[in-house]
């Protein structure tokens, strides 16, 4: 609502008049690339944040994979690099992507359960202000009531 059309309102409300107020919005509907458009862009849509979850869940799972490759290809180094100024480099560059990736793992790991939280609290919100909404008498303006 543009602020000129908000002091009117506000003007003819203070002089008794029956201000009416409508919301700029754009039609509602589908784009021609699937994306909402209008009012739908707000709509929860909870598989979008269960794929997440799952996503996080599967890079998880990769990481730690990872991690276990890291190691085992690490696991003739000491050995075969006896005698070489090398093999100190090779193990904190290691020990450096073992922190790395037990961090990256970690978080993923957070993040599952946290990103279901989210699509279950919205969903559930959703909800309830939709019981809300529907509660509200709108007066017919038509038949001037």
């Amino acid at each position: 609502m543009a602020w000129d059309e908000w002091e009117q309102l506000k003007a003819e409300a203070s002089q008794g008049h029956s201000a009416q107020m409508q919301l700029n919005q754009g039609p509602t509907g589908t784009s021609s690339g699937g994306e909402p458009t209008g009012g739908d862009r707000l709509k929860h849509v909870t598989k979008q944040w269960n794929t997440a979850a799952s996503t996080a869940d599967s890079l998880r799972t990769s990481t730690h994979q990872g991690m276990g490759r890291l190691s085992e290809a690490h696991a003739g180094v000491p050995a075969g690099t006896r005698g070489l100024e090398s093999a100190d480099t090779l193990r904190t560059v290691l020990t450096s992507w073992e922190k790395r990736l037990e961090s990256i793992r970690d978080e993923c790991g957070s993040l599952g359960p946290k990103l279901r939280q989210a699509a279950k609290s919205l969903g559930e919100t959703n909800v309830k202000v939709k019981s809300s909404v529907d509660r509200v008498e709108v007066p017919d303006v038509s038949k001037g009531r």
